[in-house]
């Protein structure tokens, strides 16, 4: 074969394939000193290395310490490895093909979870889980039918099926479900009219919308709690927001309130904890939502690190399924103070163009931004921003693609030295830590696909 043709037919990407197969197998002849107890899974969907380390360094301007997650490293008392998180068809994994390879052990396709291109269905984690006795949930800020909670749950052609989702939940009755995702429960948004929550409830679980709702859930019920249409308000948005922060929990409540619910099963718990609008902040090239929403996760790496100390008995895994736009703080002779100005924020980028309409004049935009970011932009740029508006005549119908995300940062990159890679997910190698028993024999290197068989290995669970 010509040198050109291996390259042209995906000589490389099959060889390097074929170099890796071999550590999959290799997770069978690992030894454990004990069979764990619980496993919390936690995963910040969509962070780049420089979203770890920007989001550690606001950690240490606003509380003077480093984030709970370095610490760990600090303290050696963490495992570490990277993993390489490809799909079944590109070097460059989309959330729901990712979550399957760790939930069904298998790489499939972008878009789909846990079906291979034939229709083979991939028992999804979880359901061996629970099949084993033990209670089983998931905790995220973005729908919780999204595809990283229902890449551990269920298996479905298509990851956008998200109303079908919902009823594929019911069916296999998990333990605790909590997120956002309304729409897909609400017989008045969805388009078949089933009301999921009269299904649910009469299931006999617990329906909560807000979080007094949330709290008052018992042990003695499964819980279902969605608290708003779409994704969960960024933290940063909900940080300045009353109604926000009071009727609305942050991802380290909920992962209290999930193992509470679970704790109490003497078979044990596995949960699956996610940061998900992490990575669509990342789409947006959104400072303030990626970083705090970054930092939401660290409060919950703490939950989950506290409780497993205590235990004794629960294996903590950290990680990430992608990298995405790949953000990083660039050199300059500002740069310190500059990345200083993330303290000011009180909005999103998310919040902020959502609030500027055709109706504005260059002055005004410039009022706005200045109010939420504490950046002065030139009238220019309001008025290059204003043309985006444009055509768009109901602030009401706004998509996040038409929004001006991406030139947005371009524009705030002079006064914070953050720069974007672009507005989509990398092939990069994703960091994977672990805490606790079971994480004495992590080699240092896996596919995404082995750690669905190192979970059921250290829990003693048949795959």
């Amino acid at each position: 074969m010509k040198r050109r043709d291996f390259f042209r037919t995906g000589g490389v990407a099959g060889l390097g394939m074929g170099l890796w197969q071999g550590i999959g197998k290799s997770i069978d002849r690992l030894e454990f000193d004990s069979e764990v107890k619980n496993i919390i899974f936690l995963v910040t969907d969509g962070m780049s290395s420089g979203t770890f380390q920007m989001g550690d360094l606001l950690r240490q301007r606003m509380d003077g310490k480093v984030s709970h997650w370095l610490q760990l490293y600090r303290d050696k008392e963490i495992t570490r490895a990277i993993m390489d998180m490809a799909s079944a068809n590109s070097s460059v994994t989309d959330s729901a093909a990712a979550a399957s390879s760790w939930g069904g052990g298998v790489r499939v396709k972008n878009g789909s979870l846990n079906m291979g291109p034939k229709g083979e269905v991939y028992t999804p984690i979880f359901q061996k889980f629970k099949a084993a006795g033990k209670s089983t949930g998931c905790v995220t800020t973005v729908p919780i039918t999204h595809a990283t909670p229902a890449g551990f749950l269920i298996a479905a052609e298509s990851r956008g099926d998200q109303a079908k989702i919902a009823e594929l939940y019911l069916k296999e009755k998990f333990d605790v479900l909590m997120g956002g995702g309304h729409e897909y429960f609400d017989s008045a948004k969805r388009e078949d009219g089933k009301d999921m929550y009269a299904k649910f409830r009469q299931a006999g679980y617990h329906i909560a919308m807000d979080k007094d709702g949330m709290k008052k859930a018992s042990r003695d019920t499964p819980l279902l709690a969605v608290f708003h249409e779409g994704g969960l308000p960024y933290t940063l948005d909900q940080k300045f927001d009353r109604h926000y922060s009071e009727t609305i929990p942050t991802l380290a409540e909920m992962t209290t309130k999930a193992i509470d619910l679970m704790k109490g099963n003497p078979r044990g718990f596995v949960v699956q904890v996610e940061a998900g609008k992490v990575d669509w902040a990342a789409h947006g090239n959104d400072l303030g939502g990626i970083l705090y929403d970054q930092l939401a996760f660290d409060d919950a790496v703490k939950v989950a690190i506290d409780f497993a100390r205590k235990d004794q008995n629960t294996l903590v895994i950290i990680t990430t399924d992608h990298g995405n736009a790949n953000p990083g703080l660039f050199s300059g002779r500002n740069a310190d103070n500059n990345f200083n100005k993330v303290l000011s924020f009180t909005q999103t980028a998310d919040f902020i163009l959502g609030q500027i309409t055709n109706k504005l004049n260059p002055d005004q935009v410039v009022e706005l931004i200045q109010t939420h970011k504490g950046i002065t932009l030139e009238k220019e740029n309001a008025k290059e921003l204003l043309k985006f508006y444009e055509k768009l005549d109901d602030p009401a119908i706004y998509r996040p693609y038409d929004l001006p995300f991406k030139r947005f940062a371009e524009m705030l990159s002079p006064h914070t030295n953050v720069g974007w890679a672009g507005t989509s997910h990398s092939a990069d190698y994703v960091e994977l830590s672990m805490f606790g028993p079971g994480s004495e024999v992590l080699p240092p290197f896996l596919l995404n696909t082995d750690l669905h068989h190192y979970m059921l290995k250290a829990a003693g669970v048949r795959g």
